[in-house]
């Protein structure tokens, strides 16, 4: 796990602290180059539950985190849940480039779409900007309105995490708990 300078990292557990709940509408991503997909945006995916997994491959917790999900959920995930990758360099810009990312893709069979978060001059990527992020690994979890319902810093408990998506699965359009 990496925490961006003045934030302090939190392990995700049953118990953490890592797990926010929230209610805000999800901005759209700003993504410099997508990777395993045609250019995505949210609002067309409104009707899906969607993870966002924010995450630096040279990070040693995100590719753990890449694990879960790549081999745990994305190959099981219901129909109606988009799994998104949004790969934001905030450290190491030079050895994390688009030819090494899509190695590391290909290399660890990673099929799921693969946004790189545009850069700005302060190094933190836009979209993690916006979503004021503290760090990778990040998931964010929305609903099919299009509302993000947690964020979750750190490495996730994988029955927390399934516990959270079927939450939201067993949700129908428009009601919200």
């Amino acid at each position: 796990m990496v925490a961006m300078p003045n934030k302090k990292p939190k392990i995700m557990s049953s118990q953490s602290s890592g797990l926010k709940e929230s209610l805000t509408p999800c901005p759209e991503l700003e993504v410099e180059v997508w990777l395993n997909t045609p250019p995505l945006r949210l609002k067309d995916l409104r009707g899906q539950i969607v993870v966002l997994y924010f995450f630096q491959m040279l990070c040693p917790a995100c590719v753990m985190g890449a694990s879960i999900l790549a081999n745990k959920i994305h190959e099981n995930l219901l129909p109606e849940v988009k799994l998104i990758g949004v790969h934001s360099v905030f450290e190491h810009h030079e050895a994390m480039q688009k030819k090494s990312l899509e190695a590391y893709l290909y290399e660890f069979r990673y099929r799921f779409p693969v946004g790189i978060d545009a850069p700005s001059e302060g190094g933190i990527p836009r979209t993690m900007s916006k979503l004021k992020l503290r760090g990778t690994p990040t998931f964010i979890l929305v609903d099919r309105e299009g509302y993000i319902r947690q964020e979750i810093f750190g490495l996730p408990d994988e029955l927390i995490l399934g516990y959270l998506l079927g939450k939201l699965a067993m949700n129908h359009v428009g009601v919200r708990p």
